[in-house]
């Protein structure tokens, strides 16, 4: 394949450039060659990397949980049980996560039903999210 510039590597990953470069700089993808004129330059490696990245973004792991499963990556004839613990605890995260939530969630229907459409200086919603708690002059 032949090398591309970072405007079709944006294009081919569907990746801002601002993106690319911040990729770059915190070492998730290498600093690419350059061209005598300066512009940077990407091969199929470069493509398929971004590929991973976008797509373990997608999934929500965190930059460092990315990097070290790219880390992991570089060694293909090992056991891929770190691999999985970190999908496990990524996982466990995710669930925390739903279960706060539905607890939002709970606490804003709560809030939305209480409105009596009253004036605003009498608004349940607004004195609610002020006390921090949605059950407020209920």
């Amino acid at each position: 394949m032949k090398p591309v510039m970072i405007g079709q590597l944006a294009r081919e990953t569907s990746t801002k450039v601002t993106t690319i470069r911040f990729y770059e700089s915190i070492g998730l993808l290498r600093s690419a060659p350059r061209t005598a004129s300066g512009r940077r330059t990407y091969d199929a490696s470069d493509i398929e990397r971004l590929h991973f990245i976008r797509n373990g973004r997608r999934l929500g792991f965190s930059v460092d949980e990315i990097r070290s499963l790219m880390g992991l990556a570089q060694n293909p004839d090992q056991d891929c049980g770190a691999a999985s613990a970190i999908a496990a605890q990524h996982l466990k995260d995710v669930e925390e996560r739903l279960a706060q939530l539905a607890v939002l969630r709970d606490e804003l229907a709560m809030l939305s039903q209480s409105c009596t459409k009253a004036r605003m200086a009498d608004c349940r919603i607004m004195k609610a999210i002020g006390k921090g708690h949605p059950q407020a002059d209920q």
